[in-house]
Protein backbone atom coordinates (compact mmCIF):
# COMPACT_ATOMS: atom_id res chain seq x y z
CA UNK A 1 0.00 0.00 0.00
CA UNK A 2 1.56 3.62 -0.96
CA UNK A 3 1.08 6.58 1.15
CA UNK A 4 1.37 10.24 0.15
CA UNK A 5 2.33 12.38 2.72
CA UNK A 6 1.96 15.94 2.49
CA UNK A 7 3.68 18.14 4.79
CA UNK A 8 5.94 21.47 4.44
CA UNK A 9 7.57 20.99 7.97
CA UNK A 10 10.33 18.57 7.42
CA UNK A 11 10.98 17.10 10.46
CA UNK A 12 7.14 16.41 11.01
CA UNK A 13 7.63 15.00 7.37
CA UNK A 14 10.03 12.62 8.22
CA UNK A 15 8.37 11.55 11.55
CA UNK A 16 5.17 10.76 9.74
CA UNK A 17 7.32 9.00 7.25
CA UNK A 18 9.49 6.68 9.45
CA UNK A 19 6.55 5.83 11.54
CA UNK A 20 4.39 4.70 8.01
CA UNK A 21 7.49 2.85 6.66
CA UNK A 22 7.71 1.37 9.74
CA UNK A 23 4.27 0.30 10.04
CA UNK A 24 4.64 -1.77 6.38
CA UNK A 25 3.98 1.06 4.02
CA UNK A 26 5.61 2.45 0.78
CA UNK A 27 5.93 6.43 1.30
CA UNK A 28 5.99 9.20 -1.34
CA UNK A 29 6.52 12.93 0.53
CA UNK A 30 5.55 16.00 -1.50
CA UNK A 31 6.47 19.65 0.85
CA UNK A 32 3.50 22.00 -1.11
CA UNK A 33 0.78 21.65 -2.74
CA UNK A 34 1.20 21.27 -6.33
CA UNK A 35 3.84 18.99 -5.78
CA UNK A 36 1.42 16.57 -3.86
CA UNK A 37 -0.63 16.67 -6.90
CA UNK A 38 2.21 15.98 -9.08
CA UNK A 39 3.08 13.08 -7.10
CA UNK A 40 -0.26 12.11 -6.98
CA UNK A 41 -1.06 12.39 -10.98
CA UNK A 42 2.59 10.05 -10.79
CA UNK A 43 2.42 7.54 -8.10
CA UNK A 44 -2.02 6.76 -7.58
CA UNK A 45 -1.10 6.16 -3.79
CA UNK A 46 -3.44 4.18 -2.10
CA UNK A 47 -4.23 6.97 0.58
CA UNK A 48 -2.98 10.68 1.60
CA UNK A 49 -2.26 12.11 4.17
CA UNK A 50 -2.21 16.14 3.80
CA UNK A 51 -1.66 19.03 5.82
CA UNK A 52 -3.55 22.11 5.08
CA UNK A 53 -1.18 24.90 5.67
CA UNK A 54 0.64 24.42 2.57
CA UNK A 55 2.92 26.69 0.32
CA UNK A 56 1.64 27.33 -3.41
CA UNK A 57 -1.59 25.70 -2.70
CA UNK A 58 -3.29 24.80 0.25
CA UNK A 59 -4.47 21.66 1.61
CA UNK A 60 -8.23 22.72 1.38
CA UNK A 61 -7.99 23.09 -2.34
CA UNK A 62 -5.51 19.76 -2.98
CA UNK A 63 -8.18 17.79 -1.07
CA UNK A 64 -11.05 19.50 -3.46
CA UNK A 65 -8.75 18.74 -6.61
CA UNK A 66 -8.36 15.04 -5.65
CA UNK A 67 -12.57 14.56 -5.37
CA UNK A 68 -13.02 16.34 -8.21
CA UNK A 69 -11.17 13.17 -10.12
CA UNK A 70 -11.00 10.50 -7.84
CA UNK A 71 -11.98 9.36 -4.33
CA UNK A 72 -8.19 8.81 -2.79
CA UNK A 73 -9.01 8.76 0.86
CA UNK A 74 -7.51 11.63 1.94
CA UNK A 75 -7.11 11.90 6.05
CA UNK A 76 -5.91 15.84 6.88
CA UNK A 77 -3.21 17.09 9.44
CA UNK A 78 -3.85 20.35 11.21
CA UNK A 79 -3.40 22.76 14.14
CA UNK A 80 -6.63 23.73 13.61
CA UNK A 81 -8.57 21.72 16.07
CA UNK A 82 -11.85 23.76 16.00
CA UNK A 83 -15.45 22.30 15.13
CA UNK A 84 -15.58 24.56 11.95
CA UNK A 85 -12.50 23.23 10.79
CA UNK A 86 -12.62 20.07 11.04
CA UNK A 87 -16.72 20.07 9.52
CA UNK A 88 -15.16 22.26 6.05
CA UNK A 89 -12.54 19.21 6.07
CA UNK A 90 -15.09 16.68 5.95
CA UNK A 91 -17.29 18.36 3.65
CA UNK A 92 -14.43 19.21 1.15
CA UNK A 93 -14.38 15.12 0.94
CA UNK A 94 -11.53 14.52 3.75
CA UNK A 95 -12.06 10.61 4.81
CA UNK A 96 -10.89 11.54 8.15
CA UNK A 97 -9.20 14.81 10.47
CA UNK A 98 -6.49 14.56 12.74
CA UNK A 99 -5.48 17.47 14.89
CA UNK A 100 -1.76 17.97 15.54
CA UNK A 101 0.43 16.94 17.98
CA UNK A 102 -0.85 13.21 17.43
CA UNK A 103 0.99 10.24 18.68
CA UNK A 104 2.59 7.92 16.13
CA UNK A 105 0.28 4.94 17.23
CA UNK A 106 -2.91 6.57 16.64
CA UNK A 107 -2.13 7.74 12.75
CA UNK A 108 -1.70 4.30 12.52
CA UNK A 109 -4.26 3.17 13.40
CA UNK A 110 -6.79 6.06 11.65
CA UNK A 111 -4.55 5.31 8.36
CA UNK A 112 -5.37 1.49 9.14
CA UNK A 113 -9.12 2.37 9.61
CA UNK A 114 -9.31 4.66 6.71
CA UNK A 115 -8.01 2.26 4.26
CA UNK A 116 -10.39 -0.85 6.06
CA UNK A 117 -13.44 1.51 5.04
CA UNK A 118 -12.24 2.15 1.26
CA UNK A 119 -11.39 -1.23 0.60
CA UNK A 120 -7.30 -0.98 0.34
CA UNK A 121 -4.77 -3.70 1.24
CA UNK A 122 -3.12 -3.18 4.53
CA UNK A 123 0.73 -3.29 5.09
CA UNK A 124 2.02 -6.54 3.92
CA UNK A 125 2.62 -9.20 7.04
CA UNK A 126 5.84 -10.81 4.73
CA UNK A 127 8.99 -8.36 4.51
CA UNK A 128 11.49 -9.72 1.86
CA UNK A 129 14.78 -8.54 1.01
CA UNK A 130 18.21 -9.16 0.46
CA UNK A 131 17.76 -13.22 0.70
CA UNK A 132 15.80 -12.56 4.08
CA UNK A 133 11.77 -13.59 4.42
CA UNK A 134 10.25 -12.22 7.37
CA UNK A 135 6.92 -13.49 8.10
CA UNK A 136 5.54 -9.92 11.28
CA UNK A 137 2.73 -12.35 12.21
CA UNK A 138 4.98 -14.90 13.18
CA UNK A 139 8.07 -13.03 14.11
CA UNK A 140 9.81 -16.03 11.46
CA UNK A 141 12.75 -15.09 9.88
CA UNK A 142 13.42 -17.65 6.69
CA UNK A 143 16.98 -16.98 4.60
CA UNK A 144 16.43 -17.93 0.42
CA UNK A 145 19.36 -20.01 -0.47
CA UNK A 146 21.67 -18.63 -3.04
CA UNK A 147 22.38 -21.64 -4.78
CA UNK A 148 21.73 -25.08 -2.70
CA UNK A 149 18.25 -24.80 -3.78
CA UNK A 150 16.81 -25.38 -0.05
CA UNK A 151 15.94 -22.36 1.82
CA UNK A 152 17.30 -22.48 5.49
CA UNK A 153 15.10 -24.14 8.52
CA UNK A 154 13.13 -20.82 9.48
CA UNK A 155 14.39 -18.87 13.06
CA UNK A 156 12.02 -17.85 15.52
CA UNK A 157 12.93 -14.60 16.42
CA UNK A 158 12.21 -12.47 20.36
CA UNK A 159 10.10 -9.41 20.00
CA UNK A 160 13.12 -7.03 20.03
CA UNK A 161 15.33 -8.62 17.73
CA UNK A 162 11.61 -8.59 15.06
CA UNK A 163 10.99 -4.83 16.49
CA UNK A 164 15.12 -4.25 14.56
CA UNK A 165 14.96 -6.71 11.55
CA UNK A 166 11.41 -5.01 11.09
CA UNK A 167 12.65 -1.45 11.60
CA UNK A 168 15.55 -2.05 9.32
CA UNK A 169 14.19 -3.70 6.80
CA UNK A 170 11.43 -1.24 5.97
CA UNK A 171 14.34 1.90 5.69
CA UNK A 172 16.69 -0.48 3.75
CA UNK A 173 19.37 1.47 2.38
CA UNK A 174 18.74 4.22 4.55
CA UNK A 175 20.82 5.15 8.22
CA UNK A 176 18.98 4.66 10.97
CA UNK A 177 20.75 7.00 14.14
CA UNK A 178 20.27 5.04 17.66
CA UNK A 179 18.50 7.24 18.76
CA UNK A 180 15.90 6.32 16.07
CA UNK A 181 16.27 2.68 16.59
CA UNK A 182 16.25 3.17 20.21
CA UNK A 183 12.44 4.55 19.82
CA UNK A 184 11.14 2.55 17.43
CA UNK A 185 12.24 -0.75 20.00
CA UNK A 186 11.86 0.32 23.66
CA UNK A 187 10.09 3.44 23.29
CA UNK A 188 11.83 7.21 23.99
CA UNK A 189 12.69 6.01 27.67
CA UNK A 190 13.17 2.43 27.69
CA UNK A 191 16.95 1.67 25.99
CA UNK A 192 20.25 2.95 25.44
CA UNK A 193 23.14 2.15 23.31
CA UNK A 194 24.60 -0.35 24.93
CA UNK A 195 21.60 -3.01 24.48
CA UNK A 196 20.86 -1.94 21.48
CA UNK A 197 24.34 -2.73 20.45
CA UNK A 198 24.13 -6.14 22.21
CA UNK A 199 20.32 -6.59 20.40
CA UNK A 200 22.52 -5.82 16.79
CA UNK A 201 25.16 -8.62 17.97
CA UNK A 202 21.86 -11.21 18.31
CA UNK A 203 20.31 -10.49 15.02
CA UNK A 204 23.28 -10.36 13.28
CA UNK A 205 24.45 -14.09 14.44
CA UNK A 206 21.26 -14.88 13.34
CA UNK A 207 20.59 -13.53 9.79
CA UNK A 208 24.39 -13.98 9.24
CA UNK A 209 25.27 -17.63 8.96
CA UNK A 210 28.59 -17.43 6.95
CA UNK A 211 31.13 -15.00 9.38
CA UNK A 212 33.34 -14.81 6.66
CA UNK A 213 30.97 -12.51 4.66
CA UNK A 214 29.98 -8.83 5.26
CA UNK A 215 27.15 -8.42 7.21
CA UNK A 216 23.77 -7.22 5.83
CA UNK A 217 23.91 -4.92 8.91
CA UNK A 218 25.85 -2.02 8.30
CA UNK A 219 27.93 -0.15 11.66
CA UNK A 220 27.83 3.65 10.50
CA UNK A 221 30.59 4.51 13.42
CA UNK A 222 29.19 7.77 15.80
CA UNK A 223 26.09 7.31 14.06
CA UNK A 224 24.17 4.22 13.77
CA UNK A 225 23.11 1.19 11.40
CA UNK A 226 21.62 0.31 8.47
CA UNK A 227 20.25 -2.29 6.57
CA UNK A 228 21.97 -3.40 2.99
CA UNK A 229 20.11 -3.06 0.24
CA UNK A 230 20.82 -5.50 -2.49
CA UNK A 231 21.85 -3.59 -5.75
Amino acid sequence: MKILVVEDDLSLSDVVSFTLRRAGYEVVTAFDGLAALQLWKAHAPDLIVLDLNLPKLDGLAVCRQIRSQEQTPIIILSVRSGDEAVVKGLEWGADDYIVKPFSPNQLVARVRAVARRAGVAGAPTVLELAGLVFDRSRNELQRRAKESGRDAEPLRLTPLEAKLLETLMLNAGQVLSSDTLITAIWGAEGGDRMMLKQLVYRLRAKIDPDETAASLIETIPGVGYSLIEPA
